[in-house]
């Protein structure tokens, strides 16, 4: 059995591989999409046949929504991939645990600390850092790259509440089944819609990528979620943003404006301090 620390760090890892799979293989949002979730659904789905599994029983309700609403969530990651640079698109995506916080005070009626508000702020400051020389327009391509990428940040943080209520229900599995589902149909007819078709070399190294990311990755997330706090899953997962940004540099040639490590400081470090900040007792 792994020690479910380590499972969270190897699946952050293997995620930071995201953006440079999607610089590499050129391929259109949807397209990407469909890989990601449809090879994972079909292999899973496979798997649960061959071990007698009934992955639809009691309600899969909370979980069927979820995927739908991943499967928006994908969509919003990819063009932030697609048009962004790979540390802008990595360092927004982690402004989800902002996101989860501000869930939690306006949906759940949370209380928070005077600490976690100004840790809060912190990190809203990083993200206007972070779009300082960026022309706010559709013709910025950085820009449309790195608002996606804060739309599918706040998605993530509504995934992640009910993914986490119902991994005690359902296996690691099954839950990561239940993620792709619903996009793997949704972004089906894109695959033939997008011209021009993926090629096989472009076919094999995105199923690769979804076998990776999308079995190996969230196998190892949702055990590891069982185990421990998701604060403490959510703090190891930065893990990501470094193997993010050293892949863009090293792959890319990517550089770093000091706007963005500026920015990309605030927002880690204030967000890893607010995973780690108790909530002020009713």
């Amino acid at each position: 059995m792994m020690n479910p620390h380590l499972e969270v760090m190897l699946a952050a890892v293997i995620w930071g591989s995201a953006g440079a799979f999607v610089k590499y293989l050129q391929l259109p949002p949807t397209t990407m999409a469909f890989f990601r979730l449809a090879i994972p659904t079909i292999i899973l789905f496979l798997y649960f046949q061959i071990k007698k599994t009934n992955v639809f029983r009691g309600n899969p309700k909370p979980l069927l929504a979820a995927s739908a609403i991943n499967a928006v969530r994908m969509f919003f990651y990819f063009v932030g991939f697609t048009y962004a640079s790979i540390g802008n698109a990595v360092i927004m995506l982690y402004t989800w645990p902002i996101f989860t916080t501000l869930l939690a005070i306006t949906y759940l009626k949370e209380k928070i600390s005077r600490r976690q508000a100004a840790l809060l702020l912190i990190s809203f400051t990083g993200i206007i850092l972070m779009y300082l020389n960026k022309q706010i327009a559709f013709s910025d391509k950085d820009f449309i790259g790195m608002t996606s990428m804060l739309i599918c940040a706040a998605m993530t943080a509504v995934t992640m509440v009910i993914f986490k209520k119902e991994l005690e229900k359902y296996t690691r599995f099954e839950t990561t089944f239940y993620q792709t589902l619903v996009g793997g149909f949704v972004f089906l007819p894109f695959l033939f819609i997008n011209q021009p078709l993926p090629t096989l070399h472009q076919s094999a190294v995105a199923s690769i990528y979804a076998i990776l990311i999308g079995i190996v990755g969230f196998s190892l997330f949702f055990s590891a979620l069982k185990k421990i706090k998701a604060s403490t899953a959510s703090t190891l997962s930065y893990i990501e943003v470094v193997s993010g940004v050293a892949l863009g540099i090293l792959l890319f040639k990517e550089t770093l404006s000091w706007n963005m490590i500026a920015g990309g400081l605030l927002i880690i470090g204030s967000t890893m301090l607010m995973a780690k900040t108790p909530a002020p007792e009713d």
